[in-house]
Formats: C-alpha cells, sequence, structure tokens
C-alpha cells in the first residue's frame, strides 16, 4: 500500500491528457483519417506543446487555441492532407473533448471528502470553460485557471502561483495532477506535492522535482489522499 499524502487542502489538476482526452478529437474523425490518425494524434499534440515552450521562450505569447490551430497546419502538411472542412471539425471538437471515464467520479469523491478542486491548464479560458461544460463537471470544480491570466505558459513558476492564489492554499498543501512528465516534474520543483497520471508510460524526466507518486489512471488517487475506513 503506497503512503498516504498527508496535509492536502486542494487538487489541482492539469486539463488535456489528464481530465480531457486529447485524442478524442482526431479520434472522433476517423473516418476521413483513417490510417493517418495515429500519426496526425501524435504530431498534433507534439507541435501544440512545442509550440507553447518555443513561444514562452522567444517571449511571443500567443493563445492556446491559435497555438492549437498552428499545430494542427503543421500536422495536416506534414501528412499532406488539404481538407479545410475537416480542419474545422477537428479544432471544434477540441473544445468538447472527452474526459477520461473516471474523472467525474473521482473528483466527485474528493469534493465530499471536502478538498478543494481545481483546472490549471495553458488552455484558454473559453476552451476551458466549453470543455467542463460539455463534461458536465462544473459544479465539481472550485476554480478553471487559465494561463492567459498570467501570460505565459507551463512550466513557467508564475503557472503553478497561479494556483495557489487562486485557492488561497499554499503549495505544501496542494496536490497537483498530471499526465505529462515535465509538468509533474516542474509542478514538484515549484514545492506542489504531486501525483504523476502516467497515462501513456512515459519514461520519468531527468528535470528538476520529483513526483511524490506515479499512478496510471486517476482512479487511484483517492486512496493516495483520503482517510481509509
Amino acid at each position: 500500500m503506497p503512503t498516504r499524502l498527508s496535509g492536502i487542502r486542494a487538487c489541482v489538476f492539469d486539463a488535456y491528457g489528464t481530465l480531457f482526452d486529447y485524442a478524442s478529437a482526431a479520434a472522433a474523425c476517423r473516418d476521413v483519417l483513417g490510417e493517418k490518425l495515429e500519426r496526425l494524434t501524435t504530431l498534433w499534440r507534439e507541435k501544440q506543446l512545442q509550440y507553447t515552450w518555443l513561444r514562452a521562450v522567444q517571449g511571443h505569447h500567443a493563445d492556446f487555441l491559435q497555438v492549437t490551430g498552428d499545430a494542427l497546419d503543421f500536422a495536416l502538411e506534414a501528412l499532406g492532407i488539404a481538407d479545410t472542412a475537416l480542419r474545422d471539425r477537428l479544432m471544434d471538437l477540441y473544445a468538447t473533448l472527452d474526459t477520461f471515464p473516471e474523472a467525474a467520479a473521482v473528483l466527485r469523491r474528493l469534493k465530499a471528502a471536502g478538498l478543494r478542486t481545481a483546472i490549471l491548464s495553458n488552455g484558454t479560458p473559453g476552451l476551458l470553460r466549453s470543455a467542463v461544460e460539455h463534461a458536465g463537471i462544473a459544479h465539481l470544480l472550485d476554480a478553471v485557471c487559465s494561463v492567459e491570466e498570467v501570460g505565459v505558459y507551463k512550466p513557467h513558476p508564475r503557472v503553478y502561483q497561479l494556483a495557489v492564489d487562486r485557492l488561497g492554499v499554499a503549495r505544501e498543501h496542494i496536490s497537483f495532477q498530471s499526465s505529462n512528465a515535465w509538468d509533474a516534474w516542474a509542478a514538484s520543483a515549484f514545492g506542489m506535492r504531486v501525483v504523476w497520471c502516467n497515462r501513456y508510460a512515459q519514461r520519468p524526466e531527468r528535470l528538476p522535482g520529483n513526483p511524490d507518486h506515479e499512478i496510471s489512471s486517476l482512479c487511484e488517487l483517492p486512496a493516495l489522499l483520503l482517510a481509509q475506513g
């Protein structure tokens, strides 16, 4: 039995890949993408993340909607897909991504136990609002925090400080959950307690920080945070 995290007062979740399945947008277009589906999903996500990091380093911020569109355009062109209707369909679907099956139940259990819950994401306020409303989980969240409030992407420390400020909870009393290894390591280096939801069987990072726990699904989270009995 893993050691339970003590003193946790709030649970903060990354959005894309942790609560919301970013692959579900392309999966809904399987009828058009065919054998290019997996390559499109992977390349789109890789370029999306790369563009957030590169824009942060360059000091040329653009919101996540633009970055997501730019990454999609790169991926479509790289795969030789010239289909404006498909491009529009994929962008619309990104605003209403599927949640992972366990997400709502886990949030509900944490809230019932008296913990505060929030999202901390690169997403724009509009994208996050749309995803949360589509999932029907707004009542299970105390805050939805977008990097647009600080004007820089993760893993800049100002992003993690945003959750501390919005929730009014000290960093050491926050459990941060992300499926992105780099995000988990960065939150740990910032001083949060971290549960790395390693959905995609990633390797551990060689970066500052070290998550407190590694799980493969959010189903495992309540056992780490809540008293048993």
